[in-house]
């Protein structure tokens, strides 16, 4: 299918990749399908997840280990019962920043994905995670 896209422009993905949200993310509790884009020459550890409802929608996800290596959250129970049995993956969502140094990711509320189901869901972690951690490690 054909999608427009906030940053890419049209492009071609196969139906059979969308994800579908089973709990929404906060705040656009209306938009329950995505896509996750990859851009090779910017990093493995960076995806767009575009909206395939609302051309404008994109969020930027990060891999946690990128940002923080210590980063294991304790899913909710009900993991299972929104995304199914499997291994899942978390991603932090990006808030850019200007500078960009200054860029955060939320820590508190992880998108979980379940590949094979091609479900997702956020969830409000009940472990004291920040919700605005830095993207950027400090230098020492």
């Amino acid at each position: 299918m054909k999608l427009n896209t906030r940053d890419f422009g049209e492009i071609e993905v196969d139906e059979k990749d969308l994800i579908t949200f089973t709990s929404p993310i906060y705040g656009f509790e209306h938009y329950k399908r995505f896509a996750f884009l990859y851009h090779k020459e910017i990093s493995e550890h960076f995806i767009w997840l575009q909206s395939v409802e609302e051309q404008a929608l994109c969020f930027l996800l990060v891999e946690p280990e990128l940002v923080n290596d210590h980063y294991r959250p304790k899913l909710p129970a009900e993991t299972v019962r929104l995304l199914g049995e499997g291994d899942c993956m978390c991603w932090l969502m990006a808030s850019i920043r200007e500078p960009f140094s200054k860029s955060t990711v939320n820590l508190k509320s992880p998108i979980v994905v379940n590949p094979q189901r091609h479900l997702a869901a956020q969830f409000i972690l009940e472990e004291d995670f920040p919700i605005r951690y830095p993207l950027f490690r400090e230098e020492k």
